[in-house]
């Protein structure tokens, strides 16, 4: 079996991003654009810069209230977020929250037939299995891609996260714990059926996040 990884990218200009995408493909199936640390006006332009490979490519625009940079309000936001589902790339990672409160969203967002992430992040801790397991049958509504991501303070916050792999049915799941104690769960996700690990090209771009090379080494990857 071929383990996948995606190279989170985090850069501030288009020229840099074009840099470091084509280095990120070479060592990794698939990448990660942060938008939300670009500049709004360069967005169209990126946009365009990466068609020939968005179906590698993993879409998210973070507000400060997920832990992201963008700088802007929600209703700017969510027309990018609509703009980048034009595009049709790889996935495009929606959170939890903003399609809860966003019924118009995913009405538009039915239309452009974009294949959705729905995330959730804990930046704190790890819930009990029970409320896990709630959030993911109610994330799986809206979309067969699915990310639970938490903060693990313990071992026992990594192996319970771990366990929705054992729950999760026909959901594309990408489920682990962050932090120095669930950088493990990072490894062990894709062994449980995660459809790909989150990494770095060298700096981690969050907690306990593996450079590529580190993983390719730990679990023999070759592209």
């Amino acid at each position: 079996m071929k383990y996948k990884t995606c190279v989170s990218i985090a850069e501030t200009t288009p020229k840099k991003l074009n840099q470091t995408i084509k280095k990120a493909l070479k060592k990794s199936k698939y990448v990660e654009i942060r938008f939300d640390f670009l500049k709004k006006e360069d967005i169209p332009q990126v946009l365009d810069n990466v068609k020939k490979n968005l179906k590698n490519i993993v879409c998210t625009l973070r507000p400060k209230l997920e832990g992201g940079k963008f700088i802007g309000n929600e209703k700017e936001r969510i027309s990018i977020l609509k703009l980048i589902a034009e595009y049709n790339p790889f996935l495009l990672d929606v959170e939890f929250n903003t399609i809860k409160k966003n019924k118009n969203l995913v009405k538009y967002l039915k239309t452009t037939k974009t294949n959705l992430l729905i995330s959730e992040h804990d930046f704190k801790k790890t819930p009990s299995f029970s409320q896990l397991y709630k959030k993911l049958a109610q994330m799986s509504k809206f979309s067969s891609n699915v990310k639970i991501v938490t903060t693990a303070e313990s071992t026992d916050d990594s192996a319970r996260v771990l366990q929705l792999y054992n729950k999760k049915g026909k959901t594309n799941l990408v489920a682990f714990a962050m932090g120095d104690l669930g950088r493990t769960s990072r490894i062990l996700s894709l062994f449980l059926g995660s459809p790909f690990t989150y990494v770095s090209l060298g700096k981690p771009i969050a907690p306990g996040q593996f450079s590529v090379d580190e993983i390719n080494k730990i679990i023999n990857l070759k592209k």
